[in-house]
């Protein structure tokens, strides 16, 4: 009888903990609209913070139990035992309803990897409390426990913790581990995050300690892509070199590395360098002969006479998101909300030696508050303006050439703005934007920016911090044969 007491008292708090715990969170005081008979509304008192601190201690002190969980590591040199209520785990995990149903004695043991077992009393107490405390470095563990047992709302909530913190400083580095995890565990969300975040800020990330610690296929899906953001080709070579001395992989992830560069993005100059100076480039350079070879040619010849005979839509003569001064500019915009702003800078007219000297100016239009023409004021024969509905407008860059010129047919001129914003103490990528002329080809341009609040995490130091890039890109003039 007193068992069966206990149990249906854990049973009464454990409802009670389903039913409240949502309501603590708008409040201790909330409006029911339901009527109560006399025309207006009811109000309804909540204690639930009380009740989450009162299952807490049931779990602290143990009272009531009917389970005994043992926490075990594969090597058995680490156990744990908690004190735990059947009800409140069937409730919050399918996976413990499912091990509670077939279990034959008080006794639950479970068996954890040794990261997961240090962080196992914070993952019971989650499913008592609904909250959690964790630092950078339990993220992971806390992770595989919401997984395995199928906490939902936890596993959610850990992903985004992850997701938000990928700025954040740390000993060793932990997004490129996150990465790693995140492709194990089949976390879509999370993988998609840690990489953008590593390609759009890859320059701090060549310098960090953790790029050396990289797996070979983080560093081909890096390689790869054309959104890279970082100072020059030649930088990323440098970090590649860095790498493949540190980690002396096999003969062909080398090769395949060492030709995902693209080294037509560098001057002849430090090509010339590369070939004299660096003993990996030496070691492998019959792998990238020919590659060497074709960027010697795109660097000597006109990109209109190339595009003649070779495939200039390939990767080795598409430039990824330099910040060189060659390739575009820094813009930083005070007060971004009050008024259009306008800047010029040049830019090489291509990557290709044979323009090397040959610049273009480029006019660049900032309005926090553009309108489309089909929004904007009509005015009548008569003078009288035509209403129109309301809108604020939206942020809009325009960039165009200052001049034209013969020498950009064949060129699709790509314009991207970065958008940079404050994280965790860091500046860092927040946003990319790709367009021909108009941001307003993408319709999101800083949609769900706030310009006007200063604390906004758009502004920095109240001011819109962007980097405009001009990639040329090269159209193929090849007949094809019949």
């Amino acid at each position: 009888m007193v068992q069966q007491g206990v149990q249906t008292q854990a049973r009464m708090l454990c409802v009670a903990l389903c039913l409240h715990l949502g309501a603590a969170a708008a409040g201790m005081l909330k409006v029911d609209m339901t009527s109560d008979g006399n025309g207006g509304g009811g109000d309804t008192i909540s204690h639930s913070l009380t009740l989450v601190q009162r299952l807490e201690a049931l779990l602290l002190q143990g009272n009531g139990s009917d389970l005994s969980l043992r926490v075990e590591t594969p090597s058995a040199d680490e156990v744990k035992v908690i004190q735990a209520h059947s009800l409140v785990l069937s409730l919050q995990s399918p996976v413990f309803e499912e091990m509670l149903l077939s279990r034959n004695s008080s006794k639950l043991v479970l068996k954890e990897s040794s990261d997961c077992a240090a962080v196992f009393d914070k993952f019971i107490r989650y499913l008592y409390c609904g909250e959690i405390s964790l630092r950078l470095d339990q993220a992971t563990p806390l992770h595989k426990l919401a997984t395995k047992y199928q906490v939902t709302g936890l596993q959610q909530g850990i992903t985004q913790y992850m997701t938000q913190n990928l700025a954040r400083e740390s000993t060793s580095g932990h997004v490129a581990g996150w990465y790693e995890y995140a492709v194990q565990a089949g976390d879509v969300t999370l993988r998609d995050s840690c990489i953008q975040f590593m390609a759009w800020n890859l320059s701090s990330v060549l310098q960090s300690g953790e790029w050396v610690t990289i797996s070979s296929q983080l560093l081909m899906s890096l390689l790869q892509r054309s959104d890279l953001i970082l100072q020059s080709e030649m930088e990323l070579f440098a970090g590649l070199e860095a790498w493949i001395i540190q980690n002396d992989p096999d003969g062909l992830t080398a090769e395949n590395a060492l030709r995902a560069v693209r080294y037509a993005m560098m001057p002849p100059r430090e090509l010339f360098r590369l070939q004299t100076q660096s003993a990996i480039l030496a070691r492998y350079q019959e792998s990238v002969r020919d590659l060497l070879y074709m960027s010697y040619q795109f660097h000597s010849a006109s990109p209109m006479q190339m595009a003649k005979y070779f495939d200039v839509n390939c990767s080795l003569f598409m430039p990824r998101n330099y910040l060189s001064p060659v390739w575009g500019s820094p813009w930083i915009i005070n007060n971004p909300s009050r008024d259009d702003r306008s800047t010029s800078f040049q830019t090489q007219l291509g990557p290709s030696g044979h323009d090397s000297s040959k610049r273009v100016t480029w006019n660049a239009l900032f309005s926090p508050r553009w309108l489309p023409l089909s929004m904007r004021p009509m005015y009548t024969d008569s003078g009288a303006m035509q209403p129109t509905r309301v809108d604020g407008g939206r942020p809009r860059i325009i960039i165009t050439p200052a001049t034209s010129s013969a020498e950009f047919a064949g060129v699709n001129f790509q314009k991207t703005v970065i958008v940079m914003a404050q994280q965790q103490g860091k500046v860092v990528v927040k946003h990319v934007y790709n367009f021909h002329q108009s941001t307003e080809e993408n319709g999101d341009f800083l949609a769900e920016a706030d310009l006007y609040r200063r604390t906004s995490e758009y502004l920095i130091d109240s001011s819109l911090f962007l980097h405009i890039v001009v990639k040329p890109l090269y159209q193929s003039l090849i007949t094809s044969k019949k």
